[in-house]
């Protein structure tokens, strides 16, 4: 099965993707007639790249994720949109279900959550058995929503929507080695400590003392980045890392808030 659907758009937000963007345009260019990218102020050749694949580019401050990919979801043309990240691409099965979704009209449920299969910078194709999630990503945007959230980008389901899954995956390369993978949790563990903050959370001791091996387990066992053989070992040891420190990030917001109050 063949042709653009007429009622899906896509949607996506970038900052500085010239290097990824492309494969994941590309993925989408023959299954809609809709693309929406909203840029947050890239210098590299990302805008370029979106206008050159016929996509529509909005220029848009990062205002925090969930609300920049609210406004990205609202420009689309149509209230079917299928969400994706700069770093991710459609895979032919995935493409193909959907368009087995659509082919006889408006999908029969809301929404739906779609497997996203990582893929490392070593790797070809994904490591068979390795840990996958399935967040919603294909829906009907007058029922269901993006979330307002400045860290956690996820889709609200409206009331009495009920959302199906698709076994088609999304290949979902996020890091470009280890060292952007340290980069880029350092600064979302900086907007999770502004959200932490905001709704008054707090840490214990003995929280900071389990939380690096537990996460570790966490990773390397139960999201079974054992599978990855070595390399698995330094990815789940980032991520470790770096949910001690979000809680060392808080901890050290309330020690610095104390002494200034000891002060005044």
């Amino acid at each position: 099965m063949s042709g653009r659907i007429a009622d899906l758009s896509v949607f996506f937000i970038t900052l500085n993707e010239e290097d990824r963007l492309g494969p994941a345009l590309a993925s989408v260019r023959d299954l809609v007639d809709d693309i929406v990218v909203v840029d947050s102020g890239s210098t590299d050749g990302t805008v370029r790249l979106a206008e050159q694949a016929g996509a529509r580019v909005v220029h848009n401050d990062f205002p925090g994720y969930g609300r920049q990919k609210r406004l990205a979801e609202s420009l689309c043309r149509h209230d079917w949109v299928l969400n994706l990240d700069a770093d991710e691409r459609v895979t032919p099965e995935l493409a193909a279900e959907i368009r087995a979704l659509f082919a006889g009209g408006r999908p029969p449920q809301g929404a739906y959550h779609t497997p996203i299969l990582q893929l490392y910078p070593h790797q070809d194709r994904p490591t068979a058995g390795a840990f996958e999630y399935d967040p919603v990503r294909l829906y009907d945007r007058a029922r269901s929503q993006y979330s307002e959230s400045p860290v956690h980008d996820r889709v609200v389901l409206g009331a009495g929507v009920a959302a199906g899954r698709l076994k088609g995956g999304i290949l979902h390369q996020s890091i470009r080695n280890l060292s952007h993978l340290i980069a880029k949790s350092n600064a979302y563990t900086d907007k999770q400590l502004e959200e932490m903050l905001a709704k008054g959370r707090k840490v214990s001791g003995l929280r900071l003392a389990v939380e690096f091996p537990f996460s570790f387990l966490k990773a390397y066992v139960g999201r079974r980045y054992f599978l990855m053989g070595t390399y698995g070992i330094g990815v789940a040891a980032t991520y470790a890392y770096f949910r001690l420190m979000r809680l060392a990030k808080l901890h050290e917001a309330r020690l610095l808030k104390e002494k200034v109050q000891a002060k005044g």
